[in-house]
């Protein structure tokens, strides 16, 4: 595998209005450009950023989306990726054949990369998606091996595993958090937690991208944050209700050295597989 080299990421904590994607589009545009200009080469935007995320009927599903990568939404930004020379994860709502999917889209400036349909749908998802039928890809870019997750995929261990057994150096996050059960509002999400051990147990770069404010009486909890591949934060957690964009440099070339946790432990050569698989 050729050396990586260093990569300025950059995670758009922003507020998407639930129903209007040419707005959003227009939203998203500006904030990307904003991160391109502060040296971003990666850029992350929220799960279902151009659509909204509380949908109430499946007509509005049918209605707000799109096929990726050949949907309006898709092609813009494409478009965008090739002109400013910059990667792009983003979460689109897609349609495909009649199917609906919460998935998420890597371009960059060769054009569409990969898409990746959200496997662990979360609360009244289920009545408007259908959870995810592509696995868990990792694409390799010049940038780096790069894979993707959507919110509640972040619940389960094995996504960030399964991603790294497959090579993965950064995983890009989109996100629509939500306040979990119990949790003190004042305490640091929960997500948070979960995304900052998986990147230290894998020594994985992992670069969370939330919304901010209220879509139809649902609170989002913003908290975005870009983490170490040992799993200490470079960027974040941003406010919890204004708009941010997170700057942090990334190495996926030096991956193997954070791995290698001391003299004799590295934390993926030291899994014992003879007894967990």
């Amino acid at each position: 595998m050729a050396e990586r080299p260093d990569i300025t990421l950059a995670c758009i904590q922003y507020e998407p209005l639930f129903g209007d994607p040419d707005r959003n589009l227009d939203a998203m545009e500006d904030r990307i450009r904003t991160a391109h200009d502060r040296g971003a080469g990666l850029i992350v935007l929220p799960e279902l950023a151009d659509s909204g995320y509380v949908f109430e009927s499946p007509e509005e599903t049918a209605r707000l989306a799109r096929p990726i990568p050949d949907g309006e939404s898709a092609a813009r930004l494409i478009a965008l990726a090739w002109e400013l020379g910059v990667y792009i994860v983003s979460g689109l709502a897609e349609a495909a054949e009649g199917v609906f999917y919460n998935s998420a889209m890597l371009c960059g400036p060769e054009g569409f990369i990969g898409a990746y349909r959200k496997l662990h749908l979360w609360n009244r998802e289920t009545l408007f998606f259908k959870p995810g039928n592509l696995g868990l890809p990792v694409f390799d870019t010049p940038i780096g091996r790069i894979g993707m997750a959507i919110c509640y995929d972040g619940w389960f261990p094995e996504t960030f595993r399964t991603l790294t057994a497959a090579g993965a150096e950064i995983v890009c996050v989109p996100t629509n958090w939500v306040p979990m059960p119990d949790q003190d509002p004042g305490v640091e999400a929960m997500a948070n937690a979960l995304h900052k051990a998986a990147a230290h147990s894998n020594g994985i770069y992992i670069a969370c991208a939330d919304r901010v404010g209220t879509e139809r009486g649902q609170p989002f909890i913003g908290q975005s944050l870009i983490l170490d591949a040992t799993g200490w934060p470079l960027a974040g957690p941003a406010p919890r209700t204004d708009e941010a964009i997170l700057i942090a440099r990334v190495s996926p070339g030096a991956l193997a050295e954070k791995r290698q946790l001391n003299e004799f432990n590295n934390i993926l050569g030291d899994r014992r597989t003879d007894v967990y698989g």
